[in-house]
Formats: structure tokens, C-alpha cells, sequence
């Protein structure tokens, strides 16, 4: 089945609509019917902006780096960038086909 990635970056502690952010966007994914997605945090990282993101003595707290990520279908893809769209979230993303299966099943 022909299936894309979908990786979304925001920080930590970034919130929208009061939840923290990564949690919204699993709620929402689930709600359309995204048959999985992951939260990851990251050791350190840069993005757009360039500002460097790694934990140390004087890191702020909340600053990390947190990878969302989902493997859907096109449609369900379509869904979720209409629904970011209608909330006016400016997320970096990247997708990507790929291909699914699970090991062991016929």
C-alpha cells in the first residue's frame, strides 16, 4: 500500500490552543482516523532560524527539538495539511513516500 511520512517539527513546549503542541497534533491525527503517530525529543538540533537547541547546565527549559511524525494515506495526509492550513500552524515539515508492511504477516 502506498502510504507517505510525515515529520513535523516544533520545540518542546510549544503549545496551540492551550495543549502542548506534539499532543494536539496526535489528537487531531487520531481524530481523522491516522492509524499511528510519534512524538520524539530530541538531543539537540537547528532549524530555519538557524539557533542551535542541545541540552545543557544553562539550556532553557522547553527549547528542545520534538520530531512528530505519522505514516497515513494521501487522503488522510490532504486532511491534516487542511486542518493545519484552517489553524494557521506555520510547522516545517517533510514527506516522503514510503513503503509499509509488518514482518511476519502474510
Amino acid at each position: 500500500m502506498e502510504r507517505v511520512c510525515l515529520r513535523f517539527y516544533a520545540t518542546e513546549f510549544q503549545k496551540h490552543d492551550g495543549m502542548l503542541l506534539y499532543e494536539w497534533l496526535l489528537e487531531r491525527a487520531k481524530a481523522l482516523g491516522v492509524p499511528g503517530g510519534t512524538a520524539l525529543r530530541a538531543i539537540a538540533g537547528y532549524g530555519r532560524h538557524r539557533v542551535l537547541h542541545e541540552e545543557g547546565f544553562f539550556e532553557l527549559a522547553g527549547d528542545m527539538p520534538v520530531e512528530i511524525e505519522f505514516v497515513l494515506d494521501e487522503q488522510q495526509a490532504g486532511e491534516l495539511f487542511a486542518l493545519l492550513k484552517a489553524e494557521n500552524l506555520g510547522l516545517f515539515y517533510v514527506r516522503m513516500p514510503v513503503a509499509t508492511g509488518v514482518v511476519g504477516e502474510d
